[in-house]
């Protein structure tokens, strides 16, 4: 079952900042290799990059890793030719950049709301816009896997509307374009991440802890949950390797949302 053998992936935001815990696009990068499948990720952080590639190196996968800029369609297109002059194909595309930056439409300056929509929305697009031409062409088609987050379906209690709208804005380019694709052979889903502990979480509470109260902060996001308690990267992982393997088949345009239960409940916020 979520057998992968062979598999090429390319993977975006696969960067582990320390070597403590595991991110979001580390986890699912460690977790595809260990289904069988064969890694090839670019992150703005070529030093985080290798310290996955060494990770997945370590549990016997095979990895490989380049510097991208993934606002910058040259560098785009750069990681996705050496993926192809590499492996000859792409079978598994993994969309995983992502910030967030607090404010609402009246404080938050003009540059931060652009950077954060070509972080997080123009990002896929240019991947989508070099990959899915190549995938189309494949026998066996390919299946794309974007991250998003429960941000975009629902406010979460702190103010971060860029974030939001560019996360709710992947859940929709996902299913417009799976439609397009369906009869290509390309399938196209977003898994939904609720609250999730990483180290990337260690950063937003020093960004959003009130007070600079951390550990409250990290009690308040584990108190939201129905479950009691927040995910991990790794819950992440699991689902994205379900929607980029064959057992999902005939699943496109849709979201595995991956939360605990939050967005099922009244008055956790």
């Amino acid at each position: 079952m979520l057998r992968l053998d062979g598999k090429v992936v390319l993977i975006t935001g696969l960067g582990q900042t320390t070597e403590e815990g595991w991110g979001i696009g580390a986890a699912i990068a460690a977790k595809l290799a260990q289904q069988g499948a064969l890694i090839y990720g670019g992150n703005r952080s070529l030093a985080s990059a290798q310290r996955t590639k060494a990770r997945i190196e370590e549990a016997g996968g095979v990895c490989d890793v380049q510097e991208t800029n993934v606002t910058d369609s040259a560098s785009v297109e750069a990681l996705v030719d050496a993926c192809m002059r590499k492996h000859g194909r792409i079978d598994i595309l993994v969309n995983n950049v992502g910030k967030s930056e607090p404010g609402c439409p009246a404080t938050m300056a003009e540059d931060v709301w652009d950077a954060q929509v070509d972080l997080n929305l123009k990002s896929i697009y240019l991947t989508c816009h070099y990959v899915l031409p190549i995938m189309e062409k494949q026998a066996t088609g390919g299946s794309v896997v974007n991250v998003s987050s429960i941000a975009g379906l629902r406010y979460i209690g702190k103010p971060q509307v860029a974030y939001s709208a560019t996360k709710a804005a992947i859940m929709q380019f996902t299913k417009a374009t799976a439609v397009i694709y369906a009869d290509k052979n390309v399938r196209l889903n977003t898994v939904v991440p609720g609250l999730i502990y990483t180290p990337y979480t260690q950063q937003l509470a020093k960004r959003y802890a009130p007070g600079g109260d951390e550990e409250e902060y990290m009690r308040k996001r584990d108190a939201q949950v129905p479950m009691g308690r927040m995910g991990d990267a790794w819950d992440v992982a699991n689902a994205a390797v379900f929607l980029a393997s064959d057992e999902a088949r005939y699943i496109t345009g849709q979201e595995l949302v991956v939360d605990g239960g939050i967005t099922s409940s009244t008055g956790r916020v």
